[in-house]
């Protein structure tokens, strides 16, 4: 081999070398499976942060709790342990309290008016108090309406709650929420819930149709009611220091990356909302979808009460009001 050749090579390697170097790795997780609306945004999110940064940036994905749940996820962001994750808001109100407004019940009318509040002055300046406690916060996600699932009976009136024995997210609002139907509240983190619902550990739990068909419930739970009586959004978590070192082309490439994973997110939500009832049904569980909200409304009532000396009530009808 010419010296000019092996030079060349030389060269070459520590160019490859180098390259590898340059990349940074970083870890995301999740929850819920890799085949559910939160996968797809994490996925998603991985690609478009390697294509707009061109692989100097490599995500990580875990899925199912591999990393732990959603409150340890956090926890592990806001430590600088792990650098981002993809979280429904259950457990954050333990980080950033001012985000415990948005799991007030029936406060959204449908998906559009969470989406218009989330994107709009009022989300966007939210996610600005997550900066103080340790995060960046890169967007608003989704995880869609929650609803009763039970192995015990139908719920078709909400004194059919009286006395089951619910799993709940780790957040004081649904906890209290919960409390006023007169269920038995059981806080845990989302990946030990199927096994407790096995065991009868719990009757039931709570949640979008798009976790119950992910999770698959339907193999512990017969009943299913569509409450919708939270809407549960989904949030990228970053550690606020990682965010900092980037240059600023590259936090853009990250925030925008974080917006093609909310585009495909909803979407999946959306897909999951249309045909999961009939996909549910057919998996042999019984779902009540004529439901009298209005009497769920109204059961809520002194708990509402509660709310609104505790949030104010002008700041809970700001959120009411987008239009």
């Amino acid at each position: 081999m010419k010296l000019s050749q092996l030079a060349a090579g030389l060269i070459l390697g520590f160019g490859i070398a180098s390259a590898a170097l340059a990349q940074t790795t970083m870890k995301i997780s999740i929850s819920t499976s890799q085949n559910s609306h939160q996968g797809v945004a994490i996925d998603t999110f991985a690609k478009e942060v390697a294509a707009r940064t061109n692989g100097r940036y490599k995500v990580e994905t875990f899925y199912n709790g591999s990393l732990g749940g959603e409150r340890e996820s956090i926890e592990a962001v806001q430590l600088g342990t792990q650098e981002l994750a993809f979280s429904s808001t259950g457990p954050v109100p333990n980080f950033v309290p001012e985000t415990k407004i948005l799991d007030v019940p029936f406060l959204f009318r449908d998906k559009a008016h969470a989406r218009a509040v989330l994107d709009g002055p009022i989300g966007q300046e939210m996610l600005g108090k997550f900066d103080a406690k340790g995060f960046k916060a890169l967007g608003w996600g989704e995880n869609g309406f929650r609803h009763m699932t039970n192995s015990k009976r139908d719920v078709k009136a909400p004194e059919d709650l009286k006395g089951l024995k619910m799993r709940t997210m780790e957040n004081p609002v649904h906890i209290a929420a919960y409390k006023g139907f007169g269920i038995i509240t059981t806080p845990m983190a989302f990946p030990e819930v199927f096994t407790a619902l096995q065991q009868g550990t719990v009757d039931g739990q709570e949640n979008p149709l798009p976790v119950i068909i992910s999770a698959k419930f339907d193999q512990v739970q017969k009943h299913l009611t569509l409450t919708g009586h939270v809407y549960s959004p989904c949030i990228f978590v970053m550690n606020k220091a990682a965010f900092d070192k980037l240059s600023a082309a590259d936090k853009q490439a990250f925030l925008d990356a974080a917006k093609e994973a909310i585009k495909a997110n909803r979407a999946r939500v959306d897909e999951d909302d249309a045909k999961g009832v009939a996909d549910l049904r057919a998996k042999g569980m019984t779902v009540i979808d004529n439901v009298d909200k209005a009497k769920f409304v109204a059961a809520l009532a002194p708990v509402n009460a509660d709310f609104e000396k505790q949030f104010g009530k002008a700041n809970l009808d700001k959120i009411r009001d987008v239009k």
